[in-house]
């Protein structure tokens, strides 16, 4: 029987579903196809090449269901450059606009848990396509249940490997040898953490064998966890962290944390503390900006840091703010000259490079601004807040939901009965772009969405303390249990 194709509906970052449930081999070989002719379609100006880059991370059968992608893509009249190893997400983004392909399809869950994998779907420019471009290939496979396509000339299938020219064109954007040599001399120590997923070995060809990595090998269960670069999955690197800096006080430390298809990063300072990229954005916007004079437009989405534009207003750079997706800044960065685009979950991007967030560029401007600065990450942060003036703690929820029934319950109360009050505080004001954001009276604010791709509800909050976040969060998660 035909796969129905309303069962197949793209997220914020591609399309996602349990194993053996959702995502299976019968319904990747009708929407892989499916993908490779919208993309040849949308960018055959640009490239003019039925060329297609499949690749995939270290997930649980992820290279099975890859070769099945590669050769239903190669049946419908597609040449296929298909990956020899696992390799990041954007490595894949990066090759698409190298060869000059229609774009990528990489099999990938990114940060979800050990059961779901998905498919990501980058354009020939190198990056996230934008939501006209999945509406269509949800389009098509609704037509072609309805009215099946003829089998085209197949095309060939050649593999390669993602990783050589990827890392130099990495080498190229950052003083590697400043940064060896600080790693040499024994005044930075680097841990690394990739998850067990796609990030393994990379640090390595960058900077050096040096680099402490752990959780290399290849465990599809993630240890009972998901590779998400959050607290509750770091332990073990804090634990190694504040045991190397008891013994070595003297110099810098640092951790590098990547998630399980490398594209987001967060980072962990000398102390062991944790650090989100709403720490690491404005670190890197005052280090590019003052350090390699890189100039343009500072792209943020809703649920970035307050403290983000205010250090782009002290290198006077505009600030646009977008939606909670890559693929919402990816679209901004074609448009505009854009010096950084970032997101609150870790996904980091550069004008400088393709429109798409890579964790190892972020790791080595990260360890860059650090030689560079002399400085500990916190204390670099601790700086920025002087600086603009600005203080303040964020911190997140993600709360599972029993049904879609209640998401639908709590969404029509935000729609129809939005907050007067938050945690005893009044609501100012309430932005809608992406789920719904409320500004409270004191300067701090609570916003609230639903994941696209998992029955969750996300809960953020920045607020003046720690205490505060957790109070206002608290507030959130008892008002959607009620």
């Amino acid at each position: 029987m035909p796969v129905a194709a309303n069962l197949i509906k793209f997220g914020t970052d591609g399309w996602r579903g349990v194993i053996g449930d959702e995502f299976t081999f019968e319904r990747l070989a009708r929407v892989a196809p499916a993908a490779a002719k919208v993309l040849f379609e949308t960018y055959k100006d640009q490239v003019g090449a039925r060329k297609v880059i499949i690749g995939y991370d270290r997930r649980f059968m992820a290279e099975d269901f890859a070769w099945k992608a590669a050769t239903t893509v190669s049946q419908a009249g597609f040449d296929v450059l298909f990956s020899e190893t696992y390799a990041p997400t954007p490595a894949f983004s990066w090759a698409a606009k190298q060869y000059h392909a229609s774009g990528a399809l990489v099999i990938t869950a990114s940060h979800n848990p050990a059961q779901y994998l998905g498919l990501k779907v980058k354009g020939a420019f190198g990056g996230s396509v934008p939501p006209e471009v999945t509406k269509k290939i949800e389009a098509l496979l609704q037509e072609e249940i309805s009215s099946p396509t003829s089998v085209a000339t197949p095309g060939k299938i050649e593999k390669f490997n993602p990783w050589d020219d990827y890392c130099q064109q990495l080498k190229e954007k950052v003083n590697i040898v400043k940064i060896r040599n600080a790693i040499d001399a024994g005044e930075l120590t680097v841990f690394a953490d990739v998850m067990h997923g796609a990030a393994a070995g990379g640090l390595a060809m960058l900077i050096g064998e040096k680099v402490q990595e752990i959780n290399s090998d290849r465990d599809p269960t993630f240890e009972g966890g998901a590779p998400e670069p959050l607290p509750k999955y770091l332990s073990r690197l804090f634990a190694l962290i504040r045991s190397h800096q008891q013994q070595h006080p003297s110099g810098l430390t640092v951790g590098l944390v990547f998630d399980g298809d490398c594209d987001r990063i967060a980072a962990v300072d000398g102390a062991g503390n944790f650090l989100s990229s709403q720490i690491l954005i404005p670190i890197l916007i005052d280090h590019l900006t003052l350090r390699r004079n890189f100039r343009g437009e500072i792209v943020k989405t809703v649920s970035g840091s307050d403290l983000i534009p205010r250090v782009a207003a002290l290198h006077q750079l505009p600030v646009f703010e977008t939606a909670v997706g890559y693929k919402y800044i990816a679209d901004r960065m074609l448009t505009t000259k854009v010096l950084l685009g970032g997101e609150e979950s870790g996904g980091i991007g550069y004008g400088n490079h393709i429109p798409e967030r890579d964790a190892l560029l972020s790791a080595l401007y990260v360890l860059e601004a650090i030689v560079d600065s002399k400085l500990d990450l916190s204390e670099y942060y601790r700086r920025l807040q002087q600086q603009t003036g600005f203080t303040s703690a964020y911190d997140r929820i993600d709360l599972p939901l029993s049904s879609m029934e209640v998401r639908a319950r709590l969404l029509q109360q935000l729609q129809n009965q939005p907050f007067s009050e938050i945690a005893s505080l009044p609501v100012i004001d309430c932005q809608t772009i992406d789920g719904y954001k409320f500004r409270l009276a004191d300067g701090s604010w609570l916003m609230i969405r639903f994941s696209g791709t998992e029955p969750v509800l996300r809960l953020y909050c920045e607020a003046p303390t720690l205490e505060q976040v957790h109070r206002t969060l608290a507030w959130a998660k008892q008002w959607a249990q009620s």
